[in-house]
């Protein structure tokens, strides 16, 4: 029942920007952490940023001072601003979060779907 639903991706030229947004939906009892990663093609997924149920943010040394990673509480969304892209940027975006569902205990990882950054001239 939980979900992520991911959306904002496209292609943008290098030194463009995009911003994506991920929404949680269903049940939810507690929802802690939120973050998002990427996987270009033939590579491993990789962390981007997280931000804490409190706000806290957390960076990938590759993103720092170029994304910035936000979330709205009340509509469970996180969102992430991408600035000054590179063409090292192109990869699928995945959104997670970690979330105690309505009448469970601990803490599950969901992830979103997906969506495609390409930044291409």
């Amino acid at each position: 029942q939980v979900q992520l639903v991911e959306s904002g991706g496209g292609l943008v030229q290098p030194g463009g920007s995009l911003r994506l947004s991920c929404a949680a939906s269903g049940s939810i009892f507690r929802l802690y952490v939120m973050g998002w990663s990427r996987q270009a093609p033939g590579k491993q997924r990789d962390l981007v940023a997280t931000i804490t149920s409190g706000g806290r943010t957390n960076y990938a040394e590759s993103v720092k001072g170029r994304f910035t990673i936000s979330r709205d509480k009340v509509n469970n969304t996180v969102y992430l601003q991408m600035n000054s892209l590179k063409p090292e940027d192109t990869a699928v975006y995945y959104c997670n979060a970690d979330i105690v569902p309505s009448g469970y205990y601990s803490p599950t990882k969901y992830w979103g779907q997906g969506t495609q950054v390409t930044v291409s001239s």
